[in-house]
């Protein structure tokens, strides 16, 4: 059974604020990195390049923590632990270019590289915690 989001979680994921993702290395060493952060009805949604640490890692075991911190008050933090549920370079692109326009307000993604492969994670939340509760 999967928790869903409450109101208060999703005004947290709504604004401007990097949230810290991580996956397991393929030893089981943790891995740690911030990302552009949205929802999509009860999932989390990221975007990174194939060929990144982040991507093969959620690739290849699909346990994934994101914790995010409200930026308007320090002390209110979700952190939510779940699994990869999606993992598609269809529509990744115009992904990055939606979160670009949240983060940076750009229309398009303006660090692309040559030959970057942008991917789509799609995190479906098994605990939601929020503190405080």
């Amino acid at each position: 059974m999967s928790d869903t989001f409450s109101p208060a979680t999703r005004a947290i994921f709504a604004k401007n604020v990097l949230a810290h993702v991580a996956s397991l290395g393929p030893d089981g060493e943790p891995y740690v990195t911030p990302v552009w952060v949205e929802l999509d009805g009860d999932d989390i949604v990221i975007n990174t390049a194939l060929g990144r640490a982040k991507a093969r890692n959620l690739a290849t075991d699909s346990r994934v923590a994101v914790s995010l911190t409200d930026p308007d008050d320090p002390y209110v933090c979700v952190a939510v632990r779940g699994s990869v549920v999606g993992f598609t370079t269809e529509g990744a692109d115009e992904v990055i270019d939606r979160l670009a326009k949240k983060y940076l307000d750009v229309d398009a993604y303006p660090y692309r590289r040559e030959g970057e492969v942008r991917v789509t994670v799609r995190i479906h939340p098994d605990r939601i915690a929020q503190q405080p509760a």
